[in-house]
């Protein structure tokens, strides 16, 4: 059964950072990439990064750019681990993220027009982040 269970969501203030992990277990995800998307309270959910699988390539939404960095682990061969370094935080960061897992490259998701959510077929619980004036 395919896991997704994220981890280090919180409140902090604006300008501080949080640090977000995602460990993906069930299958094998060689060759997947690898993203976070967040919804807000009363706003649909967005496209926030993605990784590819070797980590080589990087995929930001303009919002985050400069300020978030996605990372991930490849180390286990059973547990995919991905992290996503939040720094600058703004009030409007106040979110719940969701790790999400594709069935593709992060090269077939641009090429089809993403990252998109509907490209994503594995996603996690979420993890609350709050950030305050």
């Amino acid at each position: 059964q395919v896991q997704l269970v994220e981890s280090g969501g919180g409140l902090v203030q604006a300008g501080g950072s949080l640090r977000l992990s995602c460990a993906a277990s069930g299958r094998t995800f060689s060759n997947y990439a690898m993203g976070w998307f967040r919804q807000a309270p009363g706003k649909e959910r967005e496209f926030v990064a993605a990784i590819s699988w070797s980590g080589g390539s990087t995929y930001y939404a303009d919002f985050v750019k400069g300020r978030f960095t996605i990372s991930r682990d490849n180390a286990k061969n059973t547990v995919y681990l991905v992290y996503l370094q939040m720094n600058s935080l703004k009030p409007e960061d106040t979110a719940v993220y969701y790790c999400a897992v594709p069935l593709g490259s992060l090269e077939s998701l641009v090429a089809e027009g993403g990252p998109q959510g509907p490209q994503f077929e594995y996603w996690g619980q979420g993890t609350l982040v709050t950030v305050s004036e």
